[in-house]
């Protein structure tokens, strides 16, 4: 059987509308090559061997300052782990605080390859709602009345599908039922740092200096590239303490030391800032190419226009967008069905469109393409 290169290879001409991938040219292989250059002219070897197992206290200082620049609030580093990205946090800490057969509660919908990490533990997975200003607390404080999950995980700034933004009240009070039913409250805030239209309300990582509940699970991946596998919690010290001390980071001597040493110094010149002003001008200009496409070919469909991140939540009614997807394969385009995003085998007419993955032309062409297509069917 012949492997495949990478797990994101498109053949030539094909428009993935669906994907969550950032294109090939949003990749900042400059950057990162004077960030290696830097690192190996400097020599030091501590870097390739095992480290400490929150991770190397040069690369946490430095993303604690970063992180303190760019929140407005001060974040210390101990309060900051080093992991592989967003889903190794993930899957660590459903190690470490569940059981099978243990409940929890997502969004619906939700980030569809998480489900797959519950799944994995054999979790039993509860669902409440979304409306425009993200989770739907006073559905989610009915379903605690009734259940006692062992966490909430949400995805409360430019949310992955809905595009949301839980709005500051609803974080108090979502923070508050965490303390009030003793919960875990894990914050997936990977697409914190993308707003191009509105600035989001502070991350939910803030309150975790007063809430040992919260929890905020971040990545490089959507700054930087996703080839670096590179992430962080951030969390009150109490609960990195417990972190540290699993047998996972003890027995490997932390995560990822060698790339972290080298996007310390990408913090440290300023380049990841720099990288993060490019990414928002591209997504807001690909965000207009969507918007303007979408009214012009598919006047009358209701969608959220996204004010940061990579992503359409567009309601089709009385269309299963499980048997689009089958049509408009064979015109070379791509979108990810509503039913993937959801735990309760629903959302059938919805589907996910990105902007991550291609250029305003690009995104016009696969709109027209995938309306005619409509018509056709």
């Amino acid at each position: 059987m012949e492997l495949p290169i990478v797990q994101t290879d498109v053949p030539p001409g094909f428009i993935d509308l669906g994907s969550g991938n950032p294109g090939l040219e949003m990749l900042p292989m400059e950057m990162i090559a004077h960030a290696a250059e830097r690192y190996f002219e400097v020599g030091d070897r501590h870097t390739l061997q095992y480290g400490a197992e929150q991770g190397n206290g040069l690369f946490l200082s430095t993303l604690a300052e970063f992180l303190s620049s760019k929140y407005g609030f001060s974040v210390a580093a101990d309060k900051l782990l080093a992991t592989t990205g967003a889903s190794s946090a993930l899957d660590l800490l459903c190690t470490l605080f569940t059981q099978p057969g243990d409940a929890i509660i997502v969004e619906e919908p939700t980030y569809f390859l998480a489900l797959g990490i519950f799944a994995d533990h054999r979790l039993n997975v509860y669902a409440v709602p979304l409306d425009q200003e993200g989770l739907d607390v006073d559905s989610l404080e009915a379903l605690l009345v009734e259940i006692q999950p062992k966490f909430v995980y949400t995805i409360p700034t430019f949310h992955n599908p809905a595009s949301t933004t839980l709005s500051e009240m609803r974080r108090e009070k979502l923070v508050s039922l965490a303390q009030e039913y003793d919960f875990l409250l894990i914050a997936d805030e990977v697409y914190h740092f993308l707003a191009y239209a509105e600035e989001p309300p502070p991350p939910l990582a803030e309150y975790s200096d007063q809430a040992e509940q919260v929890v905020s699970i971040n990545s490089f991946s959507k700054i930087l590239a996703p080839g670096l596998r590179l992430g962080w919690i951030q969390a009150h010290p109490k609960m990195i303490s417990r972190l540290v001390k699993c047998g996972l980071l003890d027995s490997g001597g932390g995560l990822n030391p060698f790339t972290s040493a080298i996007v310390q110094y990408l913090i440290e010149s300023g380049d990841l800032t720099k990288n993060i002003r490019q990414l928002q001008d591209v997504f807001q200009q690909r965000q207009e190419a969507m918007s303007t496409a979408l009214d012009r070919y598919l006047p009358g469909i209701h969608y959220n226009k996204p004010q940061g991140g990579y992503y359409f939540w567009v309601h089709m009614p009385e269309r299963d967008t499980v048997q689009l997807r089958n049509i408009i394969h064979k015109n070379n385009i791509d979108i990810r069905p509503g039913s993937l995003f959801s735990s309760q085998n629903g959302l059938n007419d919805y589907l996910r469109l990105s902007i991550s993955n291609h250029n305003p032309e690009q995104i016009e062409t696969g709109i027209k393409i995938l309306a005619r297509s409509m018509q056709e069917s």
